[in-house]
């Protein structure tokens, strides 16, 4: 072969070489770049799930209407002062961890009346404002007893959110009965937005509505109904409309009075008349509430079902011949929650209706 055409040869066979490196380092890049970037399909990575599906935050605050007007309240507050009798329960219920209350005024068995680290402010009658002061709270709950305090307490505590969530059943108010049954309502939701437990006030609102109903049900309309107070052996008058427990109940459940008396009071003793009288009015039903029976375990207690049957006057009223009594539950007088009320209209459903 000539040299020139072996130098051809050799020419052709470099450059044929030469495409086919070219070629295949193409292929790598390319194979490289589509290595390195996901397919429309390929699902996002574990750490992108996890922060589309969380959950947002859970507000820090919320806002209240008590009796005063809107309060900015922090939700799941740590370091909680109740005041108010009607939340005691409510509260023990949901968990809620106190760091002052009024153990005298609060009912045997609920677990802060001996519980050591629950600092006591006293009685209402006579407490020491400063235990609430000195236990740095984040959240004063006022109503009931103590709300007369509710502006005492608020400077005390100026860096507390203080709510009061005490609603009116005296005779002064416009209507004892929405006041009790919308006041329990709006009360009960509002803790629940507080404390994170919105699911269980709806329920215990629901309960609650639910034994209206059932003894508003179990009421013929004609039945003549007395309500009465028995403390330290004396039986007191509960006036209808207003006052401690049963005043309200006869617009709610439009109960007719076997007695009217000119000038009857809230007072949460009763008034006081004679046994005669309720004798001579003669009633269908009895309802009772037992004031000393937050004592039971006190020595010289003597049950008012027992007083009421040792009355020669009431001998033979109806309701007493019948056996036609109702008596509000034992602690009724110092735990006026909603589950007590609701407890109560249900025992006056299940006992009228028979």
């Amino acid at each position: 072969m000539k040299k020139s055409n072996l130098q051809r040869v050799i020419a052709l066979i470099l450059v044929t070489v030469l495409v086919f490196a070219l070629a295949g380092c193409g292929d790598t890049n390319n194979a490289s770049s589509a290595s390195s970037t996901p397919s429309e399909t390929e699902a996002p990575s574990s750490e992108a799930v996890v922060s589309e599906e969380s959950e947002p935050e859970a507000p820090a605050t919320v806002e209240i209407t008590d009796t005063n007007g809107t309060v900015t309240v922090p939700v799941n507050p740590q370091r909680v002062v109740a005041l108010d009798n009607r939340t005691f329960q409510t509260l023990e219920a949901w968990g809620v961890k106190l760091v002052a209350g009024p153990k005298p005024v609060m009912p045997d068995g609920l677990s802060y009346k001996t519980d050591d680290s629950v600092e006591d402010i006293g009685s209402h009658n006579d407490p020491n404002l400063e235990v609430i002061a000195a236990a740095d709270p984040d959240l004063v709950i006022v109503g009931q007893r103590f709300a007369g305090r509710y502006d005492e307490i608020k400077e005390l505590v100026p860096n507390a959110a203080v709510i009061n969530l005490n609603f009116d059943v005296s005779v002064d108010a416009e209507s004892s009965a929405d006041n009790l049954v919308n006041g329990f309502k709006d009360y009960t939701l509002a803790l629940g937005q507080i404390f994170d437990k919105n699911e269980e006030a709806a329920a215990m609102v629901a309960d609650f509505d639910d034994a209206i109903a059932n003894a508003k049900a179990a009421y013929n309309g004609e039945d003549t109904i007395m309500t009465i107070i028995v403390s330290g052996g004396n039986i007191r008058f509960a006036a209808p409309l207003s006052g401690r427990v049963w005043g309200p109940l006869y617009e709610i459940f439009d109960w007719k009075s076997s007695l009217d008396i000119d000038g009857a009071s809230s007072d949460h003793q009763g008034d006081d008349i004679s046994v005669e009288a309720i004798a001579q009015s003669n009633p269908d039903w009895i309802f009772v509430l037992d004031r000393d029976a937050m004592n039971a375990s006190e020595e010289g207690y003597v049950p008012a079902h027992d007083i009421i049957a040792e009355a020669p006057a009431l001998a033979n009223v109806t309701a007493v011949v019948e056996n036609q009594m109702v008596f509000a539950p034992n602690d009724a007088y110092v735990n006026e929650s909603i589950q007590t009320f609701t407890k109560l209209f249900n025992e006056l459903a299940d006992t009228m209706a028979k």
